[in-house]
């Protein structure tokens, strides 16, 4: 007997989704085996297969017409098909999958640099769950929007000038591409956030309410945190209506288009624009306000706090705070703090990558060839770079890239630096007007970088004197 798991899933979601179901099932009842399926369909996953049921299958069945995400299933045996062969065949896609099921690589077993830090990503993105996964959730669909948005808002400045927007130049190129980053691509940021929140809790049916409260906080002007108030509101709402809404079996398919989005998008809207949005827009301005008016001491603390939050668990929920926060700060032309955190973020793998180089007698010949990879994701800005260093050696390294993020973020902000998109590393620094500052921008990093290496030259110990101290005994040659 055989333990199965298997997804299905249709473009619509409501009955070749649950049939295809149903014939795996049958099937492999008649063959004696057993199976759990996990069915995506129109009103979110259900029967959801959890890591235990995974770990404990021969084999994966995934019977489904649309894009499945398959990357919880790295290390097993994996067998694809389509509803119509499940719905029909069951027992020939059962008997099918046994015997051509093939395993799917898993990054974890690769031994180079971008490999374990692609497995750590992905083991921390597998961890997270609960409020701070939906919250990632909306930030990862977002990050495209603010990234084409503000990169071509630079470009509109570049070919047209800080003033391209005004109306005079209406039909010019810089008015064409700050048309499309500005009113266009940003509009849709905080939609999105909140949007993709709500979806991360409450499948498809949370999407439309989610969206439609996002667009109401930026109408509103409560911006990103208004939007993130919205898409968890959205979400819980869509959530607990599709779990308690019991209908007959004759309007089952009217509750995910339909009646959900109806009813979660009357409730979200309502609140924000008579309780939540004119509250959350005079606490966004005043933000904004005090981020503005801030002089160099308070920009120092700012900057030291948001550098060392960046490294201090690489890509991590602490990590992540700081990157969300200065991303949402984009749309209200907040731009200092940005530039502090892809400073900040860059340093761990290019202080690591420096050190490697300078100081070999402290690393081992595979950390110092893995050093090599970490300068192209520190310049990238994959903060990520430096997780296995901080594995090995956590209590040396950890310290080093903090102290020196802290260092850059705190120089970008007295430095003024500005960065108008969330990303790209060095990509991005000869763009015209991505970066405010350019120079001084650099010396930060720069800057960031060296204490870095200096850290792990003061903190690593030579390999070389390692030895445990029964050895040096052993020899004679202790003091």
């Amino acid at each position: 007997m055989a333990v199965i798991v298997a997804i299905t899933s249709c473009p619509t979601g409501i009955a070749h989704t649950f049939m295809a179901a149903e014939g795996l099932q049958r099937g492999a009842e008649s063959l004696g085996h057993t199976i759990k399926v996990e069915t995506q369909g129109s009103v979110g996953a259900e029967n959801t297969l959890t890591a235990a049921d995974i770990a404990a299958a021969e084999v994966v069945i995934i019977a489904a017409d649309t894009k499945v995400d398959l990357s919880r299933f790295a290390g097993k045996r994996v067998y694809e098909t389509n509803t119509k062969a499940a719905i029909h065949d069951g027992v020939g896609v059962i008997k099918a999958a046994l015997e051509q099921a093939r395993i799917k690589t898993s990054a974890a077993a690769q031994s180079n640099l971008v490999d374990q830090v692609a497995a750590a990503k992905a083991a921390r993105a597998a961890s997270i769950a609960g409020p701070y996964k939906h919250l990632m959730t909306g930030v990862s669909y977002m990050l495209p929007f603010v990234v084409a948005g503000g990169l071509l808002i630079a470009l509109a400045f570049a070919f047209g000038g800080i003033y391209v927007y005004e109306e005079t130049n209406r039909g010019s190129l810089g008015w064409a591409l700050f048309q499309i980053g500005a009113p266009s691509a940003f509009a849709l940021m905080v939609p999105i956030l909140a949007g993709f929140i709500a979806f991360s809790i409450a499948d498809r049916p949370g999407l439309a309410p989610g969206m439609i409260g996002g667009m109401l906080a930026s109408a509103t002007g409560s911006g990103f945190l208004g939007g993130i108030l919205a898409g968890f509101i959205a979400g819980y709402a869509t959530l607990w209506l599709n779990q308690n809404l019991n209908l007959p079996k004759t309007l089952a398919g009217l509750k995910p288009v339909l009646i959900l989005p109806l009813l979660s998008s009357l409730f979200v809207g309502l609140l924000m624009i008579y309780v939540i949005g004119q509250p959350v827009s005079s606490a966004l301005n005043a933000l904004t306000a005090w981020l503005k008016s801030m002089e160099q001491s308070s920009a120092l603390i700012l900057g030291l706090i948001l550098g060392a939050m960046m490294a201090f668990d690489m890509g991590g929920p602490v990590n992540k705070a700081a990157y969300t926060f200065a991303t949402g700060l984009l749309a209200s032309q907040v731009t200092t703090p940005m530039a502090a955190v892809m400073a900040a973020g860059m340093t761990p793998p290019l202080g690591l990558a420096l050190a490697t180089f300078l100081f070999k007698d402290r690393f081992s010949a595979e950390e110092r060839e893995a050093g090599k990879a970490a300068a192209v994701l520190g310049i990238s800005f994959i903060t990520e770079g430096a997780i296995p260093f901080a594995a090995k050696d956590p209590f040396r390294v950890i310290p080093s890239i903090m102290v020196g993020s802290a260092v850059a973020g705190a120089l970008s902000m007295v430095f003024g630096a500005t960065l108008a998109v969330p990303h790209g590393g060095i990509f991005v620094l000869p763009i015209p007007n991505a970066v405010g500052n350019l120079p001084m921008y650099i010396v930060a990093i720069l800057a960031g970088t060296l204490v870095t290496a200096a850290m792990l030259y003061v903190l690593k110990r030579p390999l070389g004197t390692l030895e445990t101290p029964t050895t040096a005994t052993a020899s004679g040659t202790a003091d």
